[in-house]
């Protein structure tokens, strides 16, 4: 079954863009025009994520964003902001509303649908069995085999799960803490810098690829898996 994807734009040369965007790379464009018929179609089944204009007729997009995620049959579904807007305040407007991220118009299709499969990864993270690809890291839970370019990546046990962890939920920065839960549990004891010498060596590892870079260093918060090289 084809994952529906929900366009709220009222422009019409635009929607029909994005529309044939989606239907290129395997989703299913469901359209809406205006609020009205965008919150007719949030229906079960709900859409897998949510293409949402800023300035909407009949109310504001940011407005409805707040009220998706404030309702329990709806709070799960990712949006993702479109908007000319392009100032850092209404980044952080519509960041703050509960959007998952924020496009700003002109965008190129490429950069569009690598938003759209990241935030679909970070929100519904793949299964646990499911081959991960991205930017040619390709990590296949399975076989327990890492390939960067198509070249075999030697690695130790607790790289490959923290490599796993990252890939599945990429462009979301994590504490130390957070992945020493999620990676080593919350029934083994492990001090904060164990992070730091794991994080080095599965850079080291996959750094004569130059997927090293992948894995950015959030200063004062963390780390993070991103799918943009900075």
């Amino acid at each position: 079954m084809q994952r529906r994807i929900l366009i709220v734009e009222d422009e019409q040369p635009i929607r029909e863009m994005l529309s044939f965007i989606l239907d290129q790379n395997g989703y299913q464009a469901v359209e809406a025009g205006d609020l009205a018929q965008a919150q007719a179609l949030v229906r079960e089944p709900f859409p897998e994520l949510i293409l949402l204009d800023w300035m909407l007729p009949g109310g504001s997009g940011v407005q409805w964003c707040k009220q998706l995620k404030r309702e329990d049959a709806t709070r799960q579904i990712p949006v993702i902001m479109l908007t000319a807007r392009g100032e850092e305040e209404d980044k952080v407007r519509g960041l703050e509303a509960g959007a998952d991220d924020y496009v700003t118009k002109p965008f190129s299709p490429k950069e569009l649908m690598a938003r759209v499969k990241a935030v679909i990864r970070r929100v519904k993270p793949t299964s646990l069995d499911e081959v991960i690809e991205i930017q040619g890291l390709r990590l296949d839970p399975v076989s327990h085999r890492v390939m960067a370019d198509n070249s075999s990546v030697d690695m130790g046990p607790t790289e490959f799960r923290l490599l796993h962890f990252f890939m599945t939920h990429p462009e979301r920065v994590y504490s130390r803490e957070q992945l020493l839960d999620n990676v080593w549990g919350t029934a083994v004891y492990v001090e904060d810098r164990t992070v730091d010498v794991h994080i080095r060596r599965l850079r080291k590892a996959i750094e004569t690829t130059g997927h090293d870079r992948l894995i950015q260093t959030v200063r004062g918060a963390g780390y993070r898996f991103s799918t943009r090289v900075e």
